[in-house]
């Protein structure tokens, strides 16, 4: 008897684990195309996300705890969203402060100013600029950076980015060059990182790009 509900037990708790896996069509989704990942040798994780999406400002101390705890197989960056003219203005920000140096230091600065206290419209160049001065910022570097031709181009790539990967909403999760988590059916930050794990391992165990970059 006993031996019966420890086999019964087996076969529920591996029922479990079965639903719980991640399907393909309902939590990701696989792109048509594979897209080239900037990672060479590892496995990419990119974060689209923008400053203006209050979402991405509730996600981003989960997401930096669980980037800390990324294998060292896998790289983890992030891309802007471009959806409107706020949003690449936003994305123009991010850029020219990643040229200076500084994208690091005041990311999750930059972030609790946009949502909380006065409001700073990341869009309003000079708004943008006065808050960057009081935060140590040579703004002379910042606005040669802020219209210079590599981050017009980063721009450009980051649009075609948002497109190819199939992004209508921030913030996304995508793994490989070629899965991409799918937001509308994820009910919690821990369920979006969840699912981005399962691809992490699914690339790594296909071989993933990657792998074949190291050949």
């Amino acid at each position: 008897m006993l031996k019966r509900f420890v086999m019964g037990l087996a076969v529920i708790l591996a029922a479990g684990i079965a639903q719980a896996q991640p399907k393909l069509g309902v939590e990701y989704l696989e792109l048509g195309a594979a897209q080239p990942t900037d990672t060479a040798g590892k496995i990419e994780v990119i974060e689209f996300f923008s400053y203006l999406c209050p979402h991405c400002y509730g996600f981003e101390p989960t997401l930096k705890a669980w980037v800390k705890k990324l294998p060292k197989d896998t790289q983890f960056r992030r891309v802007p969203a471009m959806f409107s003219d706020a949003y690449a203005q936003a994305a123009r920000a991010y850029y020219a402060l990643e040229a200076i140096g500084e994208v690091e230091r005041l990311h999750t600065a930059l972030f609790d100013a946009v949502h909380t206290g006065a409001r700073l419209r990341i869009e309003d160049e000079t708004a943008l600029t006065a808050w960057l001065g009081k935060q140590g910022v040579d703004t002379k570097k910042f606005a040669a950076a802020y219209r210079s031709f590599s981050v017009e181009g980063k721009l450009k790539r980051a649009a075609q980015l948002t497109q190819a990967y199939k992004i209508d909403g921030v913030p996304s999760m995508a793994v490989d060059g070629k899965y991409v988590v799918m937001t509308d059916n994820m009910k919690s930050f821990e369920q979006l990182l969840g699912v981005s794990d399962y691809l992490v391992e699914r690339a790594r165990n296909e071989g993933g790009k990657a792998a074949s970059k190291k050949k």
